[in-house]
């Protein structure tokens, strides 16, 4: 399956262990943060658990959109795992976390002060010195020695590798590999221009030598229906050759201009020529079919809340979820939503919500100023939409109590026909009406550049919202031609 990982997955990670792999990606505003997948084939993934699951491990609370978690290591070595990562723009800055069990529970962290960039690696020379790798605009990939114990560096913060002379050399990762040690990166932004380079020298220090045919690996400038390739890391597969895990976006409609989940992971395999990686361009097989009835229960480790704890936004009450706002609503740094990654192309969030004493619904989050609703109260049910913070809504008068309310995302049809030439079609329906219907491209990754991707779920901001039957469903099918 390609993406391995669907949905929002970004900057992943991954490390091998005693034949199972673990692997983290960023998460940015959202708790818990840093998502643990293993899996035993590189393939099909299982969530265990997160690395932060409580508030202060990260310090988010007044972290603004777009910073947070961005781009954690995993590493492991004498029985312990690692997690390093920058917490940007705020918060605890560089932290490394460590836990015997990668389900769980992690340390509280030890911050690292002399890394002030973004992005960084964490491994170790032969006789156990530790090595931080990290980026930061407009610096070239810098490294330190560090004291893991106390988090306090052993020498100067010294320049590495500038790249190979595209632009924003970051996500390092360094590795042992026969008689060199390989300095992996990403270059050319996150976007169109997104690619992976590699240099390799004698020791962790350098100095370094460029790979005469890089990029390793790169979308730009193809038709691959998987672009933005980047922000790599390299492992052993089970037949003992290589992968890259690496991330990417499947932009929609004859354009390939939109993708509205956001970047996610995927497996590119690697081949070895003349001491040097290439990797093949990935080729997306979608994602299996589902349709879910969401568990309530709060500590299932997909939900995710923003800048709060799940367990801090709801409660369950006789099998549903209740969620009791204050005033908060979703352009909030800090709403009432609870959510799970929209992980398929056309999906559907539906439930039944009582909202007799509140005001609350459903909700497809971006970040505060990108997302859009369809939500009751008393009597009123409204479809909204925000774009860059302009809002529009669509209200009607439906019976007092509970109403079915659902959103509803249809990625666009095959052909060179104007309904392909969007992001899709997002509908707001409530019972059997549709308050709303528009294109989705305002939607996605390209226009929103939040660095998250689309999050579905349900909130409540004013009052007490309560939602039972909550369901998900989705596919990767591709509608078929429509000529109109």
């Amino acid at each position: 399956m390609n993406p391995i990982l669907p949905g929002f997955n970004p900057d992943p990670s991954v490390v091998l262990v005693d034949g199972t792999y673990y692997l983290v990606t960023s998460s940015f505003e959202y708790l818990p943060g840093l998502p643990v997948h293993r899996s035993t084939d590189l393939r099909t993934w299982e969530q265990i658990g997160n690395v932060a699951t409580r508030p202060e491990q990260l310090g988010l609370e007044h972290v603004p959109t777009p910073g947070g978690v961005w781009a954690p290591t995993i590493r492991h070595r004498d029985g312990v795992f690692y997690v390093i990562v920058t917490v940007f723009l705020g918060g605890r800055g560089c932290v490394v976390f460590t836990a015997t069990d990668p389900a769980g529970p992690w340390s509280d962290g030890t911050p690292i002060p002399a890394v002030d960039g973004i992005d960084p690696d964490l491994t170790w020379d032969d006789d156990g010195t530790a090595y931080v790798t990290f980026a930061g605009f407009p610096h070239p990939i810098r490294q330190v020695t560090v004291d893991l114990a106390t988090g306090e560096a052993l020498e100067e913060v010294r320049p590495l590798w500038a790249g190979s002379g595209r632009f924003a050399p970051e996500g390092p990762h360094l590795y042992r590999h026969g008689e060199h040690w390989y300095l992996l990166i990403a270059e050319g932004g996150t976007d169109r221009g997104h690619a992976v380079s590699i240099a390799r020298g004698p020791s962790p220090e350098g100095p370094w030598e460029t790979n005469p045919a890089n990029p390793v690996i790169t979308a730009s400038g193809t038709e691959n229906e998987v672009q933005n390739l980047g922000h790599a890391d390299l492992v052993e597969t089970p037949d003992g050759g290589t992968a890259l895990v690496l991330l990417g976006v499947r932009p929609v409609g004859f354009g390939h201009a939109f993708s509205p989940l956001g970047r996610e992971t995927f497996l590119a395999p690697v081949q070895w020529v003349d001491g040097w990686p290439r990797a093949d361009l990935v080729t997306p097989t979608g994602t299996p079919d589902e349709d879910v009835v969401l568990t309530p229960d709060l500590h299932d480790p997909a939900w995710l809340s923003v800048r709060r704890t799940p367990v801090e936004v709801a409660d369950v009450r006789a099998g549903s979820l209740v969620i009791t706002g204050d005033g908060s609503d979703l352009d909030d740094p800090r709403p009432w939503f609870l959510g799970r990654r929209q992980r398929h192309m056309t999906a559907t969030l539906s439930a039944r919500v009582d909202a007799s004493a509140g005001r609350g619904g459903l909700a497809a989050r971006h970040d505060e100023v990108h997302w859009f609703a369809i939500e009751a109260e008393d009597g009123i049910v409204t479809a909204r939409a925000s774009l860059a913070g302009f809002e529009r809504s669509w209200s009607a008068e439906v019976p007092p109590g509970e109403v079915e309310l659902r959103i509803e995302l249809q990625r666009p049809p095959t052909g060179f026909v104007p309904a392909a030439a969007g992001g899709g079609t997002v509908r707001l329906v409530a019972g059997n009406r549709v308050l709303a219907e528009f294109d989705g491209r305002y939607w996605s990754f390209e226009v929103a550049k939040s660095f998250t991707g689309r999050v579905l779920g349900v909130y409540a901001a004013e009052g007490t919202v309560t939602f039972s039957d909550l369901r998900y469903r989705g596919t990767d099918d591709v509608p078929q031609e429509m000529h109109r």
